[in-house]
This record gives C-alpha cells, structure tokens and sequence, in this order.
C-alpha cells in the first residue's frame, strides 16, 4: 500500500460527491482510510467536514479525528457535533486520544463534552488532563491490560480475555501486586506456553522499561528506540501502574520534535503553525529578523573599521562577503549536526569534547581546500599572489572558526539550560559574518598594506 498524497483529483472527488445526497458521498468516502480523510478535511470547510462526521461509521469518525493535526482543530469539529453522535465517539476513541483533542477546548466546553458521556470514561479522561502535554503522562493511555502476580494461568487467561474485550490492540500484558505496584511483564506466548499449573508469578520478566508519568516526551521517545519496544508502562513515584506509551504516539513525538528543531535552527518560532497565516508567520519570525539585524550591524562595524584597506586592496570586498558566506554555511553545518546529536542522547564530556575536536578538524580540512581554491582563483584572475595568502588564510581560518562555534555552542547552551536549537544559530552566524569580514580585512591590511 502507498503513503497517501492529496492531489487535486481527491479532493474534486470529494466536493463533488457532497453536492450530492449522503448515499453517494458514503460511497464515495468508502473509498478513503481514516488517515487519509483526515488529509482531506485540511482542504474542506468545517460544514463539510461536520457533514461527513455526521455519515461515517462512529468507529471510523473517531479515527479520523483522532488523525487530525492538532492545528485543524478537531476539538472544535467535536464540539459542533450532534451530542449524542458526538458521545458515541469519544466513548469510542482511546483515553489518550479523546483528552488530546478534548484538551484543545475552554474549560466550559471540556465540562460539557465530559457530562454527557459515560462516568468512568469521564474520570479516565480528566486523570489524563491533569498532566502536561508533552510528558509521558500526557502521552499514556489508561486503557491496558494487567494480571495480578498470585494468579495462576487458567486465572490469567480469564482476566486477559476479559478485559481485551474493551480494546482494539495490545502489546504487552502488565503484571502487578494487589496494591497495583508494577511487577513486571507477561508475554502471551509464555502463558499459552505454560503448563495448565503455572502460577503468573514464575513467568512475570521482571525488571521492566518504565518511565515516570512527568518525564519528557522526547525521554519517552529515546528509550521507546533504544530498547526497541512497541510499549512502555507509565508509573508514579511509587511505582503505581498508570497507564502505558505505545509506540504510534511516539512516531507523532518524534515528527514534532524534528519540525521544532528544524524551525528553531531557522529562527522559526515553534509557536508558528505550517500551515498558518502571514500574520502568524510575521508575529513569529519578526523578533529574530530585528536579533539578526542587530548581529548584522556589528559585522558591518567590522568593515567600517578597515575602510581604507577596502578602498586601497582590489577585489577584497567582493572575496570577504564568500568568505563570509563559506563560514555561514560551514557552521549551519556543524550546529545541525551537533543539535541532532544533542536530541538523541546526552552527551558526556568526553563525547561533547570529541564532537567540537572532530568539527575543528573538519573546518580545517574544508578550509584549506577551499581557501587553495580562492587562492588560485586570487593568483590567476587578480595576478597577486599575496592576495591569494590572505585569502587562504581567512577561509582557513573562518571555517574553523564555524566548525568550532557550530559544535560548542550548542553544547554551552544546552549545559546552562537553554535550548541550543534556538538561539545557537544567531550566536554563530554573530561569529562567522564577524570573522569572515575581520580575517581578510585584517590580513590584508598587515601584509599587503604594510608589506
């Protein structure tokens, strides 16, 4: 099966078909998986899309709001609903999809989605919303299966049936005493397995991955693939089971987090939606366009001061600004490199040491071939073979220059608590623009001028 890619003849499928009656658009819709109507409905007004909840199956109308990017507002979607279409859908969804989309909403609204359904639903639900967003807690889902340790097989088998009526799927079966402490896990091939007389307590693995309920999604996410598991339990400080993190949640972290990262390295808000408005996009990126501006204004001091060498050397303006540009690039280079590095693990000191020597030895080895290049090039073109030397000499210097800012500042950053991936890139480019404009000014007035 292919990924799904909306294209025009999707989507004139679909507005023609709700110019038409329900039978045909069901029909139609028939068609699409969940995820894929999903897509669609960022291309479609909301009637239409309340239109098309109203006709689905509840247990399709559940997943495709469950798919919806939070930025499309699904929550408002639900609330629009018929309440008793809408009840059936939340009862439907999972605990950890239905406060995720619940949560989107005024408090006032929240409390009126949560009446109508059912009490232990509702009190499921609220436990969730009382943990932050972007923790494991607010990642688990409530809903798993657990067997007591004193149980024997028979027992366990009975419990096992009983409440997977009541799920969709499961990975793992959660072992705990009578006090709900977690004792381990149980894997369904050992019990089926097992003779008729096993007692759960000699076929428990004890010892399991668990992470605690206020821990950080992209923790939750790191151990998910270092241990390779499906599913993680979710526990409180005394080792209460509260619910598990499956591993469908943690692909959707692990996208966020990679978009976060890659627009704050850009000087990008995290707080600007993709697909917002220019009134979002300017509000979030103005601030760091001024920071920028700033930081521009001192590279060009650089310049100011060495007036009378960019008046009397030929050529040298235009060769400083690639320079410049070569050790923009350079450290953009190395920071995206190291600030993946840095969401992947935490780095000891011997390894944060290692990263900035290995970039130092890369910026030089770059910065030598491509300061022989601006050196012929000087020595052909210009016929100034001194030229060429402090040109040679800048390139190689600037890029080590990045090299080194663009590993070690984010990991200074990151040490004293700030996120490397937001203001590493204004710090660098201060670093390179500055440096690609003193190197050369500066070599050259000392060995062309005063030569």
């Amino acid at each position: 099966m292919q990924s799904f890619d909306l294209d025009k003849t999707d989507l004139l499928r679909i507005k023609t078909a709700l110019e038409g009656d329900d039978v045909d658009l069901e029909l139609v819709l028939q068609g699409y998986h969940a995820s894929e109507i999903a897509i669609l409905f960022e291309q479609l007004p909301q009637e239409a899309k309340e239109r098309i909840i109203n006709i689905l199956p509840t247990d399709v109308a559940s997943e495709v709001l469950s798919e919806m990017d939070e930025e499309h507002s699904p929550g408002e979607l639900l609330l629009n609903l018929h309440p008793e279409k809408r009840t059936e859908i939340v009862e439907e969804l999972d605990y950890d999809d239905a406060t995720d989309i619940i949560s989107q909403l005024d408090e006032d609204e929240q409390q009126e989605i949560l009446e109508d359904i059912d009490a232990e639903d509702a009190s499921s639900i609220r436990a969730l919303m009382n943990y932050a967003e972007d923790t494991a807690g607010g990642l688990m889902n409530s809903e798993l299966i657990k067997v007591n340790i004193l149980l024997d097989k028979k027992e366990a088998i009975d419990e096992i049936i009983r409440q997977s009526e009541e799920m969709e799927e499961f990975y793992t079966i959660y072992v705990v005493d009578d006090h709900n402490t977690l004792q381990g896990i149980l894997s369904i091939k050992d019990v089926i397995k097992a003779h008729a007389d096993a007692k759960v307590k000699d076929l428990v693995r004890i010892d399991p991955v668990y992470v605690k309920a206020d821990l950080d999604q992209e923790e939750v996410a790191r151990l998910i693939s270092q241990y390779n598991l499906t599913t993680i339990p979710v526990v409180d400080d005394h080792m209460k089971l509260l619910g598990r993190v499956t591993v469908d949640d943690i692909i959707d972290v692990m996208e966020q987090e990679n978009t976060e990262d890659i627009l704050k390295i850009s000087g990008v808000s995290e707080d600007e939606e993709l697909s917002g408005n220019w009134k979002d996009a300017v509000k979030s990126r103005l601030p760091w366009l001024v920071i920028n501006l700033a930081t521009a204004y001192l590279a060009a001091s650089v310049i100011r001061h060495f007036d009378d060498t960019v008046a009397l050397v030929k050529g040298i303006a235009a060769y400083m600004t690639i320079i410049a540009g070569m050790g923009g690039n350079s450290a953009t280079q190395a920071l995206a490199v190291t600030v993946r590095r840095i969401s992947l693990s935490n780095l000891t000191d011997r390894q944060a040491y290692n990263t900035v020597i290995k970039e130092f030895l890369v910026g030089l080895i770059n910065g030598a071939a491509n300061g022989l290049v601006v050196f012929c090039i000087a020595l052909f073109y210009d016929g100034n073979p001194m030229l060429g030397l402090v040109l040679f000499l800048a390139m190689t210097g600037n890029l080590i220059i990045a090299g080194i800012t663009g590993a070690s500042i984010p990991l200074i950053l990151k040490r004293v608590g700030i996120d490397p991936a937001v203001a590493s890139s204004i710090i660098i480019t201060t670093f390179t623009d500055c440096a690609g404009f003193l190197l050369p000014l500066y070599l050259a007035t000392k060995l062309l001028l005063h030569h």
